[in-house]
């Protein structure tokens, strides 16, 4: 028999550590105490035993793995009266799984004896949550979600199916399902932390979704509310630093190289929109808040998400018949033209066609710098929407963020 290694003891180290932490849990959760049959002990014995069985080889482990199956088994005969519920049991086929895995994954396994002890810790948070929390139309939006991502993503083919080689199914589902979750993950830290942040961090969440349509509400609510002009004002301008903070995202995900060109536009309106937004959240310091925000709604809507790709392949189809009928200037008018609907669709549109060398960089840059601005007057017809006194900071901030963004790249070109 081989001497046994470090690996070997560090991963029988991992293994009790493990089953520790998970017994720890389960015995402070007897309920009495003297009612449940697995505790800290067992937990302990059950991950040790799943690694000494992985180094015996696989008929120890197939002997051992039956005999703990046939004692949880048992363990819930014994229990059921009482107490109905499987988790107890359950825990201990997984801390024996996780036991044998620490032989060949060490790391992996010590992470999920993490996880699985939070999660056992977290009953009654989790069940609050499931039960009082989360809405039915909340849940739903998480399943078409989960939907999106795990089944018809991997389905799709991955491969371009138009005459320009630019529309790839696959990526543009992608790109639909980062739209909803990223709605989703704004509308979580808005349940988590409600309205009563204030509408700053309302609008910083919106503009992750859309700059245009977070001015147009905070324009809406500055007229039905006048005392919360400030904080309105504030919430649209920030909305526009989560556009900018968006497209350089973007852009290191699809085309680095292009981000390291448009670095110092994407970095002065960055600058110049957290200068203007955090001048009017100190104004709109004292607005008051409202709970709106809290209230349970929709985590993301996926018409929105299936219009954003529709904008994409439209951008890229247009963008790639133009430059091929009119050269590198037909680009430039279809990002321009895409701009007026979505900036973060022709970046992204821009991106594809830059990571793929087939537009070089300075076009590109200059293509952006048309969506922005276009995007840009978009948003200032949208402010018109909370009338003249809301308008005029927000349709300033915003041409001064357009400046700084033109600027720079004629500086830089």
């Amino acid at each position: 028999m081989p001497p046994t290694t470090a690996e070997q003891l560090f991963a029988l180290v991992a293994a009790l550590g493990g089953g520790l932490l998970v017994g720890i849990g389960r015995e402070r959760d007897k309920t009495p105490p003297d009612r449940e049959a697995a505790g800290v002990r067992s937990f302990t014995i059950v991950a040790l035993g799943g690694a000494i069985a992985m180094l015996l080889g696989p008929v120890a482990l197939a002997v051992v793995g039956a005999a703990i199956a046939a004692m949880t088994v048992a363990s819930y005969w014994h229990s059921a009266e009482h107490d109905p519920g499987v988790v107890t049991e359950l825990a201990l086929l997984v801390t024996f799984l996780l036991g044998a895995l620490a032989q060949s994954r060490t790391q992996l396994a010590a992470a999920l004896f993490v996880v699985l002890a939070v999660v056992l810790e977290s009953k009654t948070r989790l069940h609050r949550f499931t039960r009082q929390v989360l809405s039915e139309q909340e849940l739903s939006d998480a399943l078409l979600l989960a939907a999106a991502a795990l089944i018809v993503l991997p389905l799709l083919p991955d491969r371009a199916v138009d005459p320009w080689q630019v529309l790839n199914p696959r990526k543009l589902w992608l790109f639909a399902v980062l739209v909803m979750a990223i709605n989703a993950l704004g509308y979580i830290a808005l349940r988590v932390f409600g309205a009563g942040r204030g509408l700053a961090l309302a609008g910083l969440l919106g503009g992750f979704v859309s700059s245009a349509a977070t001015i147009a509400a905070m324009g809406q609510r500055a007229s039905s509310d006048p005392q919360a002009l400030p904080g309105c004002i504030a919430a649209a301008l920030l909305s526009c630093v989560a556009t900018v903070v968006q497209l350089a995202l973007i852009l290191f995900a699809i085309a680095p190289g292009l981000l390291v060109e448009t670095a110092l536009p994407l970095l002065a309106a960055g600058l110049t929109a957290a200068a203007v937004a955090v001048w009017f959240v100190w104004r709109g310091r004292d607005t008051p808040n409202t709970d709106a925000a809290a209230q349970p709604g929709r985590p993301f809507a996926l018409g929105q998400a299936l219009l954003f790709v529709a904008i994409v392949a439209a951008a890229l189809l247009l963008s790639a018949a133009l430059r091929r009928y009119f050269g590198d200037g037909g680009v430039l008018a279809a990002a321009a033209a895409a701009g007026f609907a979505d900036v973060h669709a022709a970046a992204v549109s821009l991106g594809q066609l830059a990571g793929s060398s087939d537009l070089p960089h300075v076009q590109a840059t200059w293509a952006l710098a048309a969506a922005f601005t276009t995007n840009s007057l978009v948003k200032c017809f949208a402010a018109a929407t909370g009338g003249a006194a809301y308008a005029r900071p927000v349709v300033i901030g915003v041409l001064a963020i357009t400046a700084a963004l033109v600027g720079a790249v004629t500086m830089t070109r």
